[in-house]
Order: C-alpha cells, then structure tokens, then sequence
C-alpha cells in the first residue's frame, strides 16, 4: 500500500504490475475510459488493486449488484500491459495530487512505461478523426519510431496527464499520451475506436475492436449518467483538456 502522509490518495496494488501500465481516466467524451474499458472486459482482465480516496467526492460503481472501485488495476497472466481504469472524476485541483500518487507508485512498482489515451473536446474537421501523441523522447524513440502516428500541434496539458509527462521528462519513466478529437456524446465510440487501434499498432496485444459498437452501446445509459456528473461539477473542478490542434 503506497501513501503519501499529506495525500488525499492510496494505492493498494496487492500483486507486481506488469512493466507498462495503459491508462484511461474519467474526463470529456470518456473515449479514453471507454477504451480502456473494453480493452479490460475483452481480454477478460481482473482486477488485481485500486486507488482510494479521502476527502474526494466519489462514486462507487455496481455491477450486478456488487460494488467495485472507481480507480483499479486490471491484470491477468498472459497480458503484457496492466489496465488502469478510472472512473471516478477527479477535481482539477486534486488531479496533481493524484498524478503524484499513482508515479511514485509507478516507481516502487518498477514501471517503466506509461501510456495514457484520452479524448480531447477541440473542434476539428473529418480529416482529424485519428490519433495524435504527445511524448517524452525515450518514448517517442521506443514505441512511435516506426509508426505513423503523427504528433499533437500545439497547446498544453493539466492536471494527471501534465503530472505523468512531467515527471516522464525528468526521469527514465516513458511517458506517451495518445488524443483524439471527441464529439459531446458520451461514450464517443468512434474515437475509443481509434485511440484502440492505435494502441493495437503499437503493442503485441490481440484483441478485436469488432464488438466495440454494441459494447458502447451497453455503456450508454451508464457512462451518460457519468458524463451529467461531470457537467453538473463546478467549473472550477473540471478538468479542462486545455490542448489544441
């Protein structure tokens, strides 16, 4: 169990992850989330640990009638990857916190590679209907060397993806935030779509994205509801995804 004594947040991460961990969080359009989300229930992951957290307004998920938690690590062997899901909604004033928390758990847990994929609500045209990067050079040179996709223009990151890259750039922890435009809609299928076969040209991981549709559609009422939380949320709190093209 990770803590640091002056955060609001603990990890609890009972066995060893594997040494890439993807990551998706509760932010706009939940294309991130949602991907990963499927990624987790098509490779038939469990759940192997989790974030807590004190003091921070929470939600606690059920599925047939039984709780899980909002933030876990999903694992299985066999899996090259750990799955980290998120989908509680951090305010924007505690998402460094939380960013810290999950790195210097990362540390101690002897990741060396992080991938993080999100949507972002910019507005775009049909030609920009793909995936983007943002990366620390060791990753760049690791994971996007011999692929296409191309980089992020211009803008800047806040809050947990910001506290991962940052740390990326000062450390030997590979840090790459794969974005893709997202429409209002929540789940945005379409762009879950891309972030995951993005991931699937990156990574020795099989999986199909065939049944992503119905699988999103089966969200629908549920991550919905979610995305109405985080619109209900104080501006100040949310989470702003202050990137643009």
């Amino acid at each position: 169990m990770v803590r640091d004594s002056d955060s609001a947040f603990r990890v609890a991460e009972p066995s060893s992850p594997s040494s890439t961990v993807v990551a998706g969080f509760s932010t706009f359009g939940l294309a991130g989330l949602t991907a990963v989300d499927y990624l987790a229930d098509h490779l038939d992951l469990e759940a192997r640990g989790h974030v807590t957290a004190e003091g921070v307004p929470t939600i606690t998920p059920f599925e047939a009638g039984r709780p899980r938690h909002p933030t876990r690590f999903l694992s299985r062997d066999g899996v090259d990857a750990t799955l980290l899901l998120s989908e509680q909604f951090v305010p924007l004033p505690l998402a460094d916190e939380l960013g810290r928390t999950l790195l210097d758990w990362m540390a101690g847990a002897g990741v060396e590679e992080v991938t993080v994929l999100a949507g972002v609500p910019v507005a775009h045209g049909p030609d920009d209907h793909r995936t983007f990067y943002v990366a620390t050079d060791d990753y760049r040179e690791h994971r996007l060397a011999e692929s296409d996709v191309p980089p992020m223009g211009n803008g800047f990151l806040d809050g947990v993806n910001a506290a991962l890259l940052e740390r990326g750039m000062e450390s030997d922890l590979r840090v790459g935030v794969l974005v893709t435009p997202v429409h209002a809609q929540a789940p945005d299928a379409e762009a879950a779509l891309r972030l995951l076969e993005t991931l699937g040209a990156l990574y020795p991981i099989d999986f199909d994205t065939g049944p992503l549709r119905e699988f999103a559609d089966g969200l629908q009422q549920y991550y919905t509801e979610l995305s109405e939380r985080l619109d209900r949320s104080e501006p100040a709190d949310r989470p702003e995804d202050r990137m643009y093209m």
